[in-house]
């Protein structure tokens, strides 16, 4: 396996140095919104979700806010997949995870066992197994070649290539993350706030440095039963909004807090999309929670959580959303979240 990974390095004798590879790497963290905004060129004939960088299929959009128990979910099992060797790995390396592992790992870098989407019909979606590292060694691997690229070091693009379209999952593994924006939402007076979480370098393996909805976390399972967004969305909630110790088994029906979120929650599913850096992809949703049930829950708000920093309580308007979805260096899932809420807001905040 590691001599495929590093196949298109070998045929094309560029590959890099550690100290090279570090380089690339620093100038992908520091550059990531720029490359993503530059990035998107790449894909001309694949649509774009409400005038962000967000690539989608158009069987991937609602029309409408569609409520999030309204989709059903199948575990299937997981086809193989063409491989998709990365061209810019440091020698001694056999995948990107592996060079990030040794050479720059953050402080949150985990293999957990992942839901890999396979396919998704009208409101049903069907996901098999994976892993985090299956994203990380396509994705952030195209990433660092892109970025490589854009610094003179290489002339193409081999790996990107080989994926093809990025929102195609019998091209690469997809593994998604569940994007929610959280609208506090006071009916008397009509007004919204919403919350965005801004990403620490240092700690995240990915979109770090720029801002994005909370919460946010990679579709997983915290036990073998359990498959289902809706408690992989609780988790989040949880850990990112109330800086809960990480969350790997409990039963819904009798956790308080997860009882009184699913009775205050109105929440919908708007989309889908992939980023066209790092193809991550994200199920975008939005969750609306009355202001007094929302206090309630979340009185105690964290300032920071292991991943980076919370930014409570901006207001939904107009002047907001324009300066997050095209501003801010704000992830392409949050600024189409932002965007496509705005859109549809008299149906997501009607009472």
């Amino acid at each position: 396996m590691a001599r495929s990974f590093r196949r298109f390095a070998d045929q094309n004798g560029i590959m890099p140095t550690s100290a090279e590879w570090l380089e690339v790497r620093a100038h992908l963290l520091e550059h990531r919104h720029a490359l993503a905004l530059k990035a998107v060129s790449e894909y001309p004939d694949v649509p774009r979700v409400a005038g962000t960088p967000l690539l989608t299929s158009p069987d991937w959009m609602a029309a409408a806010p569609i409520p999030l128990a309204d989709l059903s979910l199948e575990l299937g099992a997981s086809a193989e997949l063409p491989e998709v060797p990365a061209s810019q790995l440091p020698d001694g390396f056999g995948s990107y995870s592996a060079a990030m592992a040794a050479l720059a790992a953050p402080a949150v870098f985990q293999n957990r066992e992942t839901y890999r989407l396979l396919d998704f019909s009208g409101r049903h979606l069907t996901f098999g197994l994976g892993t985090y590292f299956d994203g990380i060694d396509v994705g952030e691997a195209c990433a660092h070649e892109y970025a490589a690229r854009e610094l003179g070091r290489i002339g193409s693009l081999p790996s990107r290539s080989e994926v093809g379209d990025p929102c195609d999952p019998r091209r690469r593994p997809i593994n998604v993350a569940i994007s929610t924006l959280t609208l506090r939402h006071d009916s008397a007076s009509g007004e919204a706030t919403f919350f965005l979480h801004w990403r620490d370098p240092k700690r995240v393996g990915h979109a770090g440095g720029m801002f994005q909805v909370l919460p946010v976390g990679v579709f997983q399972g915290s036990t073998e039963a359990d498959f289902s967004l809706w408690h992989c969305m609780i988790r989040e909630f949880a850990e990112e909004m109330l800086g809960a110790e990480e969350i790997h088994s409990v039963d819904y029906a009798a956790w308080p807090f997860a009882r009184r979120l699913t009775a205050a929650a109105r929440v919908f599913y708007l989309g889908m999309g992939v980023d066209p850096l790092t193809f991550a992809t994200d199920v975008l949703t939005v969750a609306v929670i009355e202001a007094g049930e929302f206090d309630e829950l979340f009185g105690d708000l964290v300032s920071h959580n292991e991943e980076g920093e919370v930014l409570r309580g901006l207001p939904f308007t107009a002047e907001n959303v324009e300066r997050f979805v095209h501003h801010e260096p704000t992830q392409a899932a949050g600024a189409a979240l932002l965007s496509l809420a705005w859109q549809h807001r008299a149906e997501l905040l009607k009472a």
